[in-house]
C-alpha cells in the first residue's frame, strides 16, 4: 500500500508525539499443514443502537447532561427524518436540523481501556459532545468516524452523549446537489469500543490500522505487504512485537511473520511493513469462487520479558489481479471478464436509508438472482455490510465519493472532498472486491477551472493512497467525449441514456462507442449508467419513448430499451464494464414522473423490493445460469385489444407456448427472446402458458389476460 508504508503520519484526535518505525525479521514462510490459527478477539464492540431520544429542530443547550428530552421522540439507529418526506414528491423534505440523545451506563471492567465511539454513517454534519464535552465535528454524510472517549466517558456511571446533525443546505461539503433525496439522521449504527493502551490506531481515518497490499498474484504464488499502524496510549515506554497470521477459511496457518521487538515511547505511534508469501493460493476468483483468507495482527507487549497479547486486528484477504485493457476490456486473474452489474442506492420504501443488515442482504440476493457481476455503489461511500457482501458474493465494486453535478471553489469544500476520499480509501482498501475508486460523478462545469483542478487533486490522492487500484470518474450523458473532467483518471465511465433524454435506443450507442473508440484508442472506457424509467402498472404493445418526465412510463418500454441496450454493449469487449441505472427505484423527493411522485423509476425492481420488473428477467436469461422462463407483460393483465404479442425470455433453446390449451407452436431463439406474433385473445379470461426444458428439467410460467 504505497500511501502508508513511504510516509510517517499522525492523523486522527489523539495527535501527539512521535512515531517509530518498527525493524521486522524477515522469516515469512508457509506453516505447516498441521497449524491452525484462531484469532483472538481482545477488543470489545458495544453496540449502541438502541434507547435514543430525538427531536427534529434546534435546542439550544441539548448537548448539556442535564438537558430534559422527555418530550422527545424515543428511537433506535439507525434512523433517519426523512424516510417519509423524502420520497413523497414536491423536493420539500426537511433539510435543518436533528438532535440525538442516549443515557448509557460503560461497564466498569472497561476502566483503563482506551475508548472511542463510533458512528457508521451520519448525514451530513454531525458535532457530539459528551458528557457536554464537545468531542468535535465530523463532515461527511457517508463515512465511519470516531472519537477517542477516554476520560470523558466514564465506565461504572451515567453518561450522556449528544449528537447535533445537520442536512442543511449551507454545510458547504460535497455533494452540494444530486438527484437523490439527502436524508438526515444518525442512519448507520452506532458503537462503543474497547482496546488496550497499546493497540492498533483507531483514528487512520477510522481505518482498520492494518492495511494488506497485494503484488505478484498468480495461482503460484502471492505476497501480501501488511502496514500495521499502532499507538502507545500508556504512560511508559513499551517493547513491542507485532506477530501477523494468515489462515485460510478452515483456520490452517498459509503464512506467518514475526518483527523483532522495539521500543515504542508513550504517547507515541509506530509503523511496521511486513511482507509475507503464500504458496499456491486460492485465488479470490469473482463470482466463479470468491475465496477469503483472514489475516491477523497481533500486538504484543514483551515490555520486560513479558508476552502480552495487547491487541488483535483481523482482515479478510482475497488475493486476484486485474486489469483493464483499451481494446479487451476488464481482467480478472489473468483471464478476460465482461463487467456486467448495476447502480446501487443505500434506500428502500419505508426506511429510507436508515437500513438493517437484513435489508443489505436481501439487495445483494437480488442482484445474484439477477446475475450481475459488478456494481457501482453510487454516488457515496456505502455502509461496511455492502462491501462485505461483495467481498463474499464476488462481486467487482466500484466505489466512489459523493462529487456530484458541482463544486464549490474555495479552500473548505476542497478540503473536506479530498478528506472523504481518503476515508472512503483508508477504511475500505482491504476489500478485495474494490477495483474502481471513482471520483466523480456528471459534474456539469466539466471544463472549468475550479472543476478540475480538484478533480486533478483527486486523481492524484489515488495514486498516491492507491496506486495498484484503478480511478475512474463518470462522464454526463451530455457531455462531450473529451471533457476535461474526463481525463483525469486511468479509466472513464460514461453515462448514456440514448433513447431516453434524447436519441434513439436502437444502434446509436453501439455507432457512438466505436467511433469513440476508433477516435481515442487508448482510453479505457466503461459504462457507469444507462436506463429508462418504468412503473409496472402501466403497460402498452411496444410503445413508443414515453416523456422523461411525464406520468407514463409503461413497463414494455423499459423492457424494450434494455434489449437493444445490451445488445450493443454484449458485442463489443473493449467496454469494460456495463451499469444499469438502477438495480432499485429510489427516492429523489425532486421528481414527479411515472405517476410516482419523489421516485426514480429506473429500477430493474421496485422501491419496496416486492416486484422485479420485466427487464429484471431480460437481465436475468442473459447474465444468470440459473434456469429462467418468464412471460413479460405479467401484469397487464385487462386487455383491450384482441390482437396481442406473446413475449419470453429464457436462458433456453427453445420454449413453447399455449393460449386457452391450444398449441401456439415452439420457437427457437439465440438471443433469450421468444416471440409469437399475432395472438389472438378470445372475450374473458385467457391462460398462457409456456414450457422449456432447462439443463434437462422442465420448467413452466403462465398468465391470465382479461379481454373486455
Amino acid at each position: 500500500m504505497t500511501g502508508f508504508p513511504t510516509r510517517r503520519l499522525v492523523l486522527g484526535a489523539t495527535a501527539g508525539g512521535v512515531l517509530a518505525s518498527l525493524a521486522v525479521t524477515p522469516r515469512s514462510s508457509a506453516a505447516s499443514a498441521t497449524a491452525t490459527y484462531t484469532a483472538p478477539r481482545p477488543r470489545v464492540r458495544i453496540d449502541l443502537n438502541a434507547g435514543w431520544r430525538f427531536i427534529r429542530a434546534d435546542v439550544a443547550g441539548a448537548q448539556a447532561p442535564g438537558f430534559d428530552d422527555s418530550g422527545w421522540s424515543s428511537v433506535n439507529t439507525p434512523h433517519t427524518w426523512n424516510a417519509v418526506d423524502g420520497a413523497d414528491g414536491g423536493n420539500d423534505y426537511h433539510r435543518g436540523v436533528g438532535w440525538y440523545r442516549r443515557h448509557y451506563t460503560v461497564p466498569s471492567e472497561l476502566a483503563g481501556k482506551r475508548l472511542y465511539l463510533q458512528f457508521a454513517g451520519v448525514n451530513q454534519v454531525a458535532d457530539v459532545w459528551v458528557n457536554g464535552t464537545y468531542l468535535g465535528q465530523h463532515k461527511g454524510g457517508y463515512s465511519r468516524f470516531r472519537f477517542g472517549v477516554t476520560g470523558v466517558l466514564v465506565p461504572g456511571g451515567d453518561n450522556v452523549i449528544a449528537v447535533r446533525v445537520t442536512t442543511a443546505r449551507d454545510t458547504g461539503i460535497a455533494p452540494v446537489s444530486a438527484d437523490y433525496t439527502f436524508e438526515g439522521g444518525i442512519y448507520r449504527n452506532v458503537s462503543l469500543w474497547a482496546t488496550d493502551v497499546l493497540h492498533v490506531r483507531m483514528e487512520d481515518y477510522a481505518g482498520p490500522g492494518v492495511y494488506l497490499r497485494q503484488s505478484n498474484v498468480t495461482a503460484a504464488s502471492a505476497t501480501v505487504t501488511v502496514t500495521t499502524k499502532l499507538w502507545n496510549d500508556s504512560n511508559s515506554t513499551r517493547s513491542v512485537i507485532v506477530r501477523t497470521v494468515i489462515a485460510d477459511r478452515s483456520g490452517n496457518v498459509v503464512a506467518e511473520v514475526r518483527s523483532t521487538a522495539q521500543t515504542v515511547a508513550a504517547a507515541t505511534g509506530a509503523e511496521t511493513r511486513q511482507t509475507v508469501s503464500i504458496d499456491r493460493p486460492r485465488l479470490w476468483n469473482g463470482l466463479a469462487d470468491p475465496y477469503l483468507y483472514n489475516a491477523s495482527v497481533e500486538i504484543r507487549d514483551v515490555t520486560a520479558g513479558a508476552d502480552r497479547l495487547a491487541d488483535v486486528v483481523t482482515e479478510r484477504l482475497g488475493l486476484r489481479s486485474f486489469a483493464v485493457d483499451a481494446d479487451t476490456g476488464f481482467h480478472l486473474n489473468g483471464s478476460h471478464l465482461h463487467l456486467h452489474g448495476v447502480n446501487l442506492h443505500q434506500e428502500r420504501a419505508g426506511k429510507g436509508w436508515a437500513i438493517s443488515d437484513a435489508d443489505h442482504t436481501q439487495d445483494f440476493d437480488l442482484i445474484r438472482e439477477l446475475g450481475a457481476n459488478a456494481i457501482r455503489m453510487a454516488h457515496y461511500q456505502h455502509d461496511q455490510k455492502d462491501y462485505e457482501l461483495a467481498d463474499e458474493r464476488g462481486l467487482i465494486v466500484w466505489a466512489e465519493i459523493p462529487l456530484v453535478n458541482s463544486v464549490t471553489d474555495s479552500t473548505a469544500f476542497t478540503a473536506s472532498t479530498q478528506n472523504q476520499l481518503r476515508e472512503l480509501i483508508r477504511q475500505n482498501y482491504n476489500h478485495p472486491s474494490i477495483v474502481f475508486w471513482g471520483i466523480g460523478n456528471e459534474l456539469t462545469d466539466y471544463n472549468g477551472t475550479a472543476t478540475n483542478r480538484l478533480l486533478a487533486s483527486l486523481a492524484g490522492i489515488i495514486e498516491s493512497e492507491d496506486p495498484d487500484r484503478l480511478s475512474t470518474y463518470a462522464v454526463r450523458s451530455e457531455d462531450p467525449d473529451d471533457a476535461q473532467a474526463g481525463l483525469h483518471t486511468r479509466t472513464t465511465g460514461f453515462n448514456k441514456y440514448l433513447g431516453w433524454y434524447y436519441g434513439s435506443k436502437d444502434d446509436e450507442l453501439g455507432a457512438w462507442a466505436d467511433n469513440l473508440h476508433t477516435n481515442a484508442p487508448s482510453r479505457r472506457i466503461g459504462i457507469s449508467e444507462y436506463g429508462a424509467g418504468a412503473n409496472p402498472a402501466q403497460h402498452g404493445l411496444n410503445p413508443p419513448r414515453p416523456e422523461p418526465g411525464g406520468s407514463w412510463h409503461p413497463e414494455e418500454y423499459q423492457a424494450l430499451f434494455h434489449e437493444a441496450y445490451w445488445k450493443q454493449l454484449a458485442e463489443r469487449p473493449y467496454i469494460w464494464g456495463t451499469f444499469v441505472w438502477a438495480m432499485f427505484d429510489f427516492a429523489s423527493d425532486g421528481r414527479n414522473e411515472g405517476d410516482t411522485p419523489g421516485i426514480n423509476d429506473k429500477g430493474l425492481v421496485t422501491h419496496d423490493r416486492q416486484t422485479r420488473k420485466d427487464a429484471f428477467y431480460w437481465y436475468k436469461a442473459n447474465w444468470s445460469s440459473a434456469p429462467t422462463l418468464h412471460i413479460t407483460s405479467h401484469r397487464w393483465t385487462r386487455r383491450t385489444d384482441a390482437s396481442t404479442e406473446l413475449k419470453v425470455y429464457s436462458n433456453a433453446n427453445k420454449v413453447t407456448a399455449t393460449l386457452n390449451g391450444t398449441s401456439l407452436g415452439t420457437v427457437s431463439s439465440s438471443d433469450h427472446i421468444f416471440r409469437w406474433a399475432d395472438v389472438t385473445l378470445k372475450p374473458g379470461q385467457n391462460t398462457v402458458t409456456v414450457t422449456a426444458i432447462i439443463n434437462g428439467s422442465t420448467y413452466t410460467d403462465s398468465v391470465l389476460w382479461t379481454l373486455g
